[in-house]
């Protein structure tokens, strides 16, 4: 079985997030989008909000699971069985970053692959980060979000 794990901390998960894990649904079995916790980093959005959203957002889409992890991604993938990490590149600063990362996680994670689907161009301005400066500056997130993520 083709399973794959969708890390991020989706604080909050945008419309770029959604359209990649739709993307790669048919190159996969299961794809897990799994927020991921990090006690040095702070949140504007709580994880029980974020597993709200991401439940909502994905309903219906019976290979999508949802999941949430501490410590590192490689190790959640080996604990559920997962033998692929699915990421999107929005630009080249993203390959460069991705790339180390997947190569890190290629020997902590046994031989884990990464597979990197690159944002279509409508997405590719898009981040969580400058959602979170948006909704901090009271302007308007909607366009960069899911319908099922009410802010």
């Amino acid at each position: 079985m083709k399973i794959a794990v969708f890390p991020g901390s989706f604080d909050p998960i945008t419309s770029g997030h959604v359209d990649i894990v739709k993307r790669a649904l048919p190159l996969f079995d299961k794809i897990i989008v799994a927020i991921g916790s990090n006690s040095q980093k702070s949140y504007l959005f709580d994880l029980d909000q974020r597993m709200d959203w991401l439940g909502e957002v994905f309903k219906g889409m019976e290979r999508v699971e949802i999941g949430k992890f501490e410590g590192l991604t490689a190790h959640y993938c080996s604990e559920i069985g997962a033998n692929y990490l699915l990421r999107g590149l929005r630009n080249a600063s993203d390959f460069d970053y991705e790339k180390t990362i997947s190569q890190l996680n290629s020997i902590v994670g046994d031989d884990l692959d990464t597979i990197f689907l690159i944002s279509r161009p409508e997405f590719s301005h898009i981040s969580s980060t400058i959602v979170r400066e948006i909704i901090k500056g009271h302007g308007d997130a909607r366009p960069f979000l899911p319908k099922e993520v009410k802010i």
